[in-house]
């Protein structure tokens, strides 16, 4: 059998926490910041937890994580 590839995308931007978690960062951080509070800006900067109907699907195509 061969190996599983990885999607090199969601590699980059997921990470396992240690309790088996899936780690992400937030969206709306890139760009156009100028209208946004500095509360809004600080609150994206915390990473979040993907949601769980998510988790199965990104299991995956993150075989190896």
């Amino acid at each position: 059998m061969p190996k599983m590839k990885t999607k090199k995308a969601a590699a980059k931007r997921f990470k396992l926490t240690g309790t088996g978690k899936l780690k992400r960062s937030k969206a709306y951080k890139q760009h156009i910041l100028t209208k946004k509070s500095a509360k809004t800006k600080r609150n994206l900067r915390k990473p979040a937890l993907t949601d769980s109907t998510n988790v199965k699907n990104m299991k995956k195509i993150l075989p190896y994580l």
